[in-house]
């Protein structure tokens, strides 16, 4: 039972914050922002956890879970009604960072946690099911807030996934020991960095493939909603597009035990990672909703298969005592990004055009996945 009220809290908070993309980037438009700003304030996400990520997994490792997601909970709600409250540009930029930063203070200490509920032996079943989650709130979230949109307008979007992301701090509070307490950090452990962990070459190799991944998934997310509302797609339209790799993900992730049977998860994630890229090189070429909805899904079957296997592995390489602090570190690999990525990539399609975007994009994953083949086959 307490796995699945874990993934209830961790559906509705998503379905807040992977909602609030889309509402950022569209009335980002609506007021008179062009695809460059949309890209800085899409990047802002990315902006605290780049800086706070590593200290904060550290201080993760030593205090039970439930306080800080209450707190994480509580900072994502006040920066849902930011905008709402006052719109303009400067205040989708200062919501855009403590967004960034009440997923962070949510997210890590439930990584680093839920793999204990039930004892160690349900650890990849509740990493599932955690990835699952997620995959059903990424497509609830945006169809969600596409809807609220067209049917009220943008600043009540804005309320409505403000009140999913306050659900979960009744949760937390009616059962306090639903998030078992990560083991204590060793001396050994105190004792080491950040490179320590880097050194550690599966680890290493679980960093890079985690962060191929989420960079076109970052990606997806800030430019999809740039493009439909260039092809004159309505809200929930666009909406419908973006939930559609969460769907796919759902998938592909409920097959991921039939395909771990088969095929190692290196061989999964490289192919992984050249379906994303197939995908990616289709969008420039349809204009259609549903022609973009099935692109969409097949992206999402390339991107889905990665993040439980990064997760759990994340809590079986990192050294004891220190699962939120690799955690923090991934997320700080993956801050670089996600700052990156929307900044870069804005500024290329105000000036190239939509078509470079994705192409560029669909090429910088087929020479990741050719490089991680590569690496692979070193490794065998």
């Amino acid at each position: 039972m307490s796995i699945y009220l874990v993934v209830l809290i961790a559906i509705l908070s998503q379905i807040g914050f992977g909602g609030s993309r889309v509402v950022m980037s569209l009335y980002a438009l609506e007021l008179g922002a062009n695809q460059a700003t949309v890209g800085i304030i899409i990047a802002l996400y990315a902006l605290c956890p780049l800086l706070l990520s590593i200290p904060f997994g550290r201080m993760s490792d030593r205090i039970a879970p439930r306080r800080p997601m209450i707190v994480g909970s509580l900072m994502l709600a006040c920066a849902l009604l930011l905008p709402a409250l006052w719109p303009s540009i400067p205040m989708l930029c200062v919501a855009a960072l403590l967004l960034g930063l009440g997923h962070l203070v949510f997210d890590i200490p439930l990584e680093a946690s839920v793999g204990g509920v039930g004892g160690a032996q349900h650890r990849g079943r509740n990493y599932a099911l955690i990835t699952m989650g997620w995959s059903i709130a990424n497509f609830i979230g945006p169809l969600v807030t596409g809807v609220s949109i067209d049917a009220f307008e943008h600043r009540w979007a804005f309320c409505v996934l403000a009140a999913f992301v306050l659900i979960p701090i009744a949760l937390l509070w009616r059962w306090p020991d639903l998030l078992p307490h990560t083991p204590r950090v060793s001396a050994q452990a105190k004792q080491g960095g950040v490179m320590d962990l880097l050194r550690i070459p599966e680890l290493r190799a679980t960093y890079i493939a985690g962060g191929i991944i989420g960079s076109a998934q970052n990606l997806f997310q800030f430019y999809m909603p740039v493009y439909g509302h260039s092809l004159g797609l309505s809200a929930s339209a666009i909406g419908t597009v973006l939930g559609m790799v969460s769907l796919s993900a759902f998938v592909i992730r409920a097959l991921m035990p039939l395909l771990l049977r088969r095929w190692s998860e290196m061989t999964i994630l490289k192919s992984a990672i050249f379906v994303a890229a197939f995908a990616y090189s289709l969008f420039p070429f349809v204009s259609d909703a549903i022609a973009l909805s099935a692109i969409s899904f097949l992206l999402g079957l390339g991107m889905g298969c990665a993040q439980p296997m990064v997760m759990s592995l994340f809590y079986v390489l990192a050294p004891s005592g220190r699962i939120a602090e690799a955690t923090g570190v991934y997320k700080t690999l993956r801050g670089v990004t996600n700052i990156v990525v929307p900044v870069f990539f804005g500024g290329l399609g105000v000036a190239l055009g939509f078509k470079a975007v994705f192409l560029s994009n669909a090429g910088m994953l087929a020479v990741a996945g050719w490089l991680q083949r590569k690496s692979g086959a070193r490794n065998r």
